[in-house]
């Protein structure tokens, strides 16, 4: 039995005139109109990511009445003209989503990167997590958009997930509380934007990716009460509006809900009814609304064939669908899931009442009826303005972090480390998560400014050549991985040019090393030899220009390492 939404308690909380303008909507819904305020279609600038059709955005809106949008790349001009386009002439104000993990980067390019999850539990200040927050609600709200999808409220677990690696706050529910509540203060701060939180039941505990396979929380009932439970049962007490379902199992946990469940039936989270409408709406008493992850990822897809599967995340209690994959196709699996009785119709208007409610709460109907709804270019001034950049080198001052120099080759100087031989390890090429490709540039033109010669290695080749003629050619040999992405293979890891290659850290015991990682954490893992190793978080040139001042011991490290950083290797310590 689904738990029916109350809009006049938390998070709603909302006033009788709010409510019954839900109401006289929801009275003025079609069942096709119904039916389309469950999806949040996601908008391409340049392409059809998903759908598969060439309809232009009013034709989406006319045809399939969507709830919600989400959008991915374009300039902060193409997506505000987007956002007000969708807003002027939608029947019903639609929320739109954006994913600002870090600050608003995430929002649209140009956007202020603060701190990633991981840069703020090093940090071990509020403060930083907090201005991550701020800035992501300046940066999205300029823009039109009202639903952040984050901060990920996951626990990093195991090292070898790379998922979460960055996007975690902690390696405790403490941590995890600690810092994501600092970052939805600063979401809330100064501005209306819809709080989401992700994954439930949570990541962090297997190295796998969800876009790719299951995910599997293996954790016991008593385990997951008291660590995820903790931190779930902490933001709904707060009041956080949406919980985003992973496509993640709690086998263990499930088998407990319903006793009758096999190893075969045993489901991710967004079609699990004994986790989203048991487990989330009734034993942890979340009145919000569920939004699913992305439709298109396996974890969800390899449950069942599509057809099933869309009308039954609705069935199991999520309110919302996240993607479409073909518009017409989706729609009328939802539809007819609906008309066959998979979807009831209490679901199908409790569904809907918690996204009015949302709009509601936002009181997005009036700003539009005031004809206030709609942004204007001069809000986009706030991007990547000064104070937010200011920020941005807090931030990166307070979490860089040395993690060993057992070689004692701090601090650096260009009278001492004149010559650098740079070395720089990518991720993967063309996903969806790359590092830009002007970091290496950017790297080696902040240290030449401070009178440092730079020769970038070619690390297509396997010759090393002399070892003593290195060393008269070499005063310091840097090592900077940018591993960066997720969705292609289930974790990411040190990947060299090529077999041998003359990158790999054979010349630790040659000259001073020093190697850093500008995104994930665990890299130790694949670089146990390196002598002095240090986490960077970030490629932004406020990043690397802390980063060198750190070098040169003009600044101090101050950034806490988790236990994780050693990916239990005792050598990585050495």
């Amino acid at each position: 039995m689904s738990k029916i939404v109350d809009l006049t308690q938390k998070p709603y909380n909302l006033s009788p005139s709010q409510i019954a303008w839900v109401e006289d909507t929801l009275a003025d819904l079609s069942d096709e109109e119904k039916i389309g305020q469950l999806f949040v279609n996601l908008f391409f600038f340049g392409g059809d990511m998903f759908s598969g059709n060439n309809l232009s955005n009013q034709e989406i809106l006319k045809k399939y009445h969507i709830g919600g949008a989400r959008y991915m790349n374009g300039t902060p001009e193409q997506v505000q003209g987007l956002i007000n386009e969708l807003q002027e002439h939608s029947k019903v104000p639609l929320l739109v989503a954006a994913n600002c993990d870090s600050g608003g980067d995430g929002a649209v390019k140009g956007g202020t990167y603060i701190s990633s999850g991981a840069q703020s539990e090093a940090s071990r200040d509020t403060r930083v997590p907090y201005l991550a927050g701020l800035v992501s609600a300046r940066e999205e709200t300029a823009l039109g958009v009202n639903v952040n999808f984050d901060p990920c409220v996951d626990i990093l677990e195991n090292w070898r997930n790379t998922i979460v690696n960055t996007r975690a706050y902690g390696t405790t529910a403490k941590d995890v509380i600690t810092y994501t509540n600092a970052y939805l203060d600063g979401l809330t701060a100064e501005r209306e934007v819809i709080q989401c939180i992700k994954h439930f039941p949570g990541d962090g505990t297997e190295e796998r990716d969800q876009h790719l396979v299951l995910g599997v929380n293996e954790l016991s009932p008593t385990e997951w009460e008291d660590s995820f439970g903790e931190v779930y049962r902490n933001h709904i007490k707060r009041g956080v509006e949406m919980i985003m379902a992973g496509h993640i199992a709690l086998p263990h946990y499930q088998k407990q809900l319903n006793p009758d469940l096999k190893d075969e039936d045993i489901l991710p989270a967004t079609l699990a009814p004994e986790l989203i409408n048991g487990l989330l709406k009734t034993d942890l008493e979340f009145n919000g609304l569920v939004i699913t992850d992305a439709s298109h990822m396996l974890g969800m897809t390899a449950a069942m064939r599509r057809e099933d599967y869309v009308p039954q995340a609705i069935a199991a209690g999520c309110d919302m669908f996240l993607f479409f994959n073909d518009m017409e196709e989706d729609f009328n699996f939802m539809l007819n899931g609906y008309r066959k009785g998979i979807i009831t119709e209490e679901r199908l208007n409790d569904a809907v009442r918690r996204i009015l409610g949302l709009k509601a709460k936002l009181n997005l109907h009036v700003k539009k009826a005031e004809g206030t709804l709609l942004k204007s270019a001069e809000e986009l001034s706030i991007i990547g303005c000064e104070e937010h950049l200011a920020w941005q080198r807090e931030a990166a001052d307070k979490a860089i972090t040395l993690l060993k120099d057992t070689q004692k080759n701090l601090p650096i100087s260009p009278e001492t480390h004149k010559r650098i031989r740079l070395y720089y390890l990518e991720g993967e090429k063309g996903g969806i998560m790359e590092a830009s490709n002007e970091v290496v540039d950017n790297l080696k033109a902040a240290l030449e400014r401070r009178g440092y010669e730079v020769t970038i290695n070619d690390g297509n080749t396997r010759i090393k050549g002399s070892t003593l003629k290195y060393r008269e050619e070499v005063d310091l040999a840097l090592t900077v991985a940018n591993v960066v992405g997720y969705g292609a293979q289930n974790n990411y890891r040190i990947q060299w040019k090529m077999a041998m290659s003359n990158e790999v850290p054979w010349y630790v015991h040659e000259v001073p090393t020093i190697f850093v990682s500008l995104n994930y954490t665990t890299h130790l893992h694949d670089a146990t030899m390196v002598k002095t190793a240090i986490n960077a978080y970030h490629h932004n040139p406020n990043t690397i220009e802390s980063l060198i001042d750190k070098l040169e011991g003009k600044s101090d490290f101050v950034g806490v390492p988790n236990d994780l950083v050693w990916a239990d290797k005792w050598q990585a310590k050495l």
